[in-house]
């Protein structure tokens, strides 16, 4: 590396050399034109050589630089054929603990081995003498008096047959009480029939019932206030029912205003449509079912479409170019779109976006935890404003302390430098009337100043 730069080198210096002497040749030629010329090629010649002198200092630092890396390559070498010889070292010692560890085990094993062997015959022994003696003493037991078993058994087989007696009695009176139970099971079925029969009649009610535009369109309003309640929200705060605005056309009043954070709104519009839904479940054949289920299909698309031609979003400045068209009933969209399913997309394209419960409350469950999130947002200010304020009540009451505790030291100073006159000054003299003769028990102690300086309140300084 030092003979490539040092070769580099010695081309520059040649080439600046070779510069200058045809500079010089050059000036020799022209020196008729002038001596200004002749003046700058020689301070080229200067800077050329400066530049040479600047490469002989590089190059003489590479060297150096070079010298100090071959000497911390061999240190490293060295390091590295130390560490290489106390891992050998490790591994052989491993090695030899490893061979400890293995005639260890094997004696282990051997030991282990004698002493179960001694143990299981001595346990073997020791049970075959206990099973001995047991056989005897049963055997002899057996031998004893068989008119004394036999009072045994009959006393034994006594409560056994008061027992079963009891059991036919108890057989007999579950059976009466099966009978009986029966008999009520017969009435219960009877006022179930006619539970049955109220039931088909109430429903065949509110069937006839749903039927009236009015009834329907009151239900599906209950339905849709239902889902909101239950998402969370709250009337009058959260959401407005039945609110009326007047247009050129007359006045327009949607089923619900959802009142949005930061002032948007929502504009939803209930629409109970079951004519043809109706008519389907109550048809008598498949042919008349998929009928009325395709007149439901048609009668959903012609509710969006008069919703559309509404335009509640012109209406309602903070309204999105949108409006929900709430259906009360998973089944009722679910029917439609079996028949028609481009609803949805022909939706959006009329800006009306139709909406069941389901999706109506997970969409009013992320309007309610919006209004919890402003809410939590416009406390987190008020409780920034209360925080500047108590911080700066704060700081008005450090000064006042730090004023406190100047006060308390001048006062402090000023004892000090009392009791330092009264001990100097006033009381030597008095102890004197002590050595004169004058007769008392108390001494005047000595004043000693007070040492301890009030803590200077400082000023708090965040990490």
């Amino acid at each position: 590396m030092i003979d490539g730069i040092a070769f580099g080198l010695g081309l520059l210096v040649g080439g600046l050399l070779g510069s200058l002497i045809v500079g010089v040749w050059v000036a020799s030629r022209v020196r008729a034109n002038g001596q200004a010329e002749l003046q700058a090629i020689g301070e080229r010649a200067q800077r050329a050589e400066s530049l040479a002198d600047e490469l002989r200092r590089q190059v003489l630092q590479h060297c150096s630089d070079l010298d100090r890396t071959r000497q911390d390559l061999s240190e490293a070498s060295q390091a590295r054929a130390v560490a290489e010889t106390k891992a050998a070292q490790a591994a052989l010692h491993l090695n030899e603990q490893k061979t400890l560890l293995g005639q260890a085990r094997q004696e282990l094993a051997e030991t282990f081995q004698a002493l179960s062997g001694e143990a299981l015959k001595q346990n073997n022994e020791a049970f075959l003498s206990l099973a001995r003696s047991s056989f005897e003493t049963l055997q002899s037991e057996a031998k004893g008096d068989l008119a004394q078993r036999q009072q045994a058994i009959d006393s034994l087989v006594k409560p056994l047959h008061d027992s079963l007696q009891r059991y036919d009695d108890q057989l007999r009176q579950l059976e009466q009480s099966r009978q009986a139970a029966y008999g009520g099971l017969d009435q219960h079925l009877k006022l179930l029939a006619e539970s049955q029969q109220r039931l088909q009649s109430e429903t065949g009610n509110l069937v006839k019932a749903l039927r009236a535009p009015a009834i329907r369109g009151q239900w599906g309003e209950i339905t849709l206030k239902r889902v909101a309640e239950l998402a969370g929200m709250v009337a009058h705060c959260d959401f407005y029912e039945q609110e009326s605005i007047t247009v050129d056309g007359g006045r327009l009043r949607p089923d619900m205003v959802v009142q949005l954070p930061g002032g948007r709104q929502i504009i939803v519009d209930a629409k109970t449509v079951l004519a043809g839904y109706l008519d389907a479940h109550e048809a008598g054949t498949e042919e008349q079912r998929l009928e009325g289920m395709r007149r439901h299909a048609a009668q959903v698309r012609s509710r969006m479409d008069e919703l559309s031609l509404k335009a509640y979003w012109n209406q309602f400045a903070q309204a999105p170019e949108f409006v929900v068209l709430f259906l009360p009933g998973e089944q009722f969209l679910g029917a439609a779109l079996e028949h028609d399913p481009r609803l949805i997309e022909d939706g959006f394209l009329r800006s009306v976006v139709l909406a069941t419960p389901t999706t109506l409350m997970a969409l009013l469950r992320a309007v309610a935890y919006g209004w919890r999130q402003e809410r939590l947002t416009e406390h987190a200010e008020e409780a920034g404003r209360l925080g500047k304020d108590l911080y700066e009540r704060m700081a008005v009451l450090t000064e006042h302390l730090n004023d406190v505790g100047q006060a308390l030291g001048k006062s402090v100073l000023s004892y000090n430098k009392a009791v330092g006159s009264l001990e100097t000054r006033i009381l030597p003299a008095a102890r004197r009337f002590k050595e004169l003769g004058i007769s008392s028990e108390k001494e005047i102690p000595m004043l000693d100043p007070v040492e301890l300086v009030s803590r200077k309140a400082l000023p708090y300084e965040s990490e």
